[in-house]
């Protein structure tokens, strides 16, 4: 019989070898249907064109072509050209092949807006959105868990009913739009706050010391917004989950048996409790740090949540299939990791 750590190993290597497909599959959809998707490089350079052309008509000495319902048409010599710098002249199947032969160099292409490695700029935007990904969840962590305890233990008192109450409330408001309002009542009012970003101008020039200062100054308003939604799931499922292990035979054995309830509950109870949230670990972390598209387009953080909704808007097809990229080995990592965490947790859980 294998050993655990043996048997871990040889589940890990099936589950990345499983992983293969699904991301074939992510991918597959995503580029095939941005290949139908209006709007792409060359349509927006004959619309550019006919802009121009309308405003030489304007001016009375422009030249123009042809026109149809406001978009220009390319002449066929030139339109083959596009197509082939683009990479349009392929069919979908070798287009598709290609680019995942770049992926697999880790090159996700360049792209149309900004005329730069698609990497290169994920890789800039990736910082901002980690930061807020890392310290949202440890402090959703570190403040749900200790708080479902306290409610378990505390069920139907004061303490539970008021905090109840108030991450059911926090729940109901969405975080961009708590976002908003946090602007205009400190920002735009108090001027307590920046009105968004993440660095003050002339950053660069700061002391060590006041760098970390502007940036905690820029980082409070959204932080909350993070926040406010994670707390009721996290913090109820901790509750839920620790008023049932509580209320098991085995709780009741070790009081039985003249443990203590203090030890019972955070000796055992405790510990299986924990089994719902590390099936949630992996998930919550790729989902944050691919960034939250609303809260970083409010506050106007140069995130890669920001980033995506921006090369979505200006049909920017190489981002976003670069962040297709990024965000699926993100979840399938994510979900592997959830499945080790709960093993850890759970010493039930076999890997035969």
């Amino acid at each position: 019989m294998k050993s655990r750590s043996a048997a871990l190993r040889t589940y890990i290597l099936r589950r990345i070898m499983l992983m293969v497909p699904t991301f074939i599959g992510i991918t597959l959809f995503t580029f095939v249907l941005c290949q139908f998707v209006p709007g792409g490089p060359i349509d927006q350079m004959r619309m550019r064109m006919a802009g121009a052309t309308e405003q030489g008509e304007v001016g009375g000495g422009g030249q123009h072509g042809n026109q149809s319902g406001g978009v220009m048409s390319l002449p066929p010599e030139q339109l083959k050209i596009l197509e082939k710098y683009y990479g349009f002249d392929k069919p979908i199947p070798m287009r598709y092949l290609t680019w995942l032969w770049n992926i697999v160099k880790l090159d996700l292409g360049t792209s149309y807006r900004y005329t730069q490695p698609v990497i290169k700029i994920i890789g800039d935007r990736l910082p901002v959105s980690i930061y807020y990904g890392f310290i949202t969840t440890v402090f959703v962590y570190l403040i749900c868990i200790p708080l479902g305890i306290v409610k378990a233990i505390k069920h139907r008192t004061v303490v539970d009913n008021t905090t109840s109450l108030l991450i059911f409330a926090g729940y109901a408001v969405p975080g961009y739009a708590l976002g908003a309002v946090l602007i205009v009542l400190f920002a735009v009012k108090k001027e307590w706050f920046p009105l968004g970003g993440f660095h003050s101008e002339g950053f660069a020039d700061f002391s060590m010391g006041k760098k970390i200062i502007d940036t905690i100054h820029h980082s409070i308003l959204p932080l909350i917004c993070y926040l406010i939604g994670s707390f009721a799931v996290m913090t109820m499922l901790m509750k839920n989950s620790l008023m049932e292990n509580m209320g098991a035979d085995y709780v009741k054995t070790a009081l039985a048996k003249g443990l203590t309830w203090p030890r019972a509950v955070f000796g055992h109870a405790v510990r299986n409790s924990l089994i719902p949230l590390a099936t949630s670990f992996g998930n919550n972390i790729s989902i944050i740090l691919v960034g939250s598209v609303l809260i970083e387009t409010v506050f106007n953080i140069p995130g890669i949540g920001k980033l995506l909704i921006t090369a979505i808007e200006a049909r920017d097809y190489p981002i976003v299939l670069g962040m297709t990229v990024i965000s699926s080995i993100l979840m399938l990592l994510g979900n592997l990791l959830s499945d080790i965490c709960v093993a850890f947790v759970d010493p039930r859980v076999r890997f035969e």
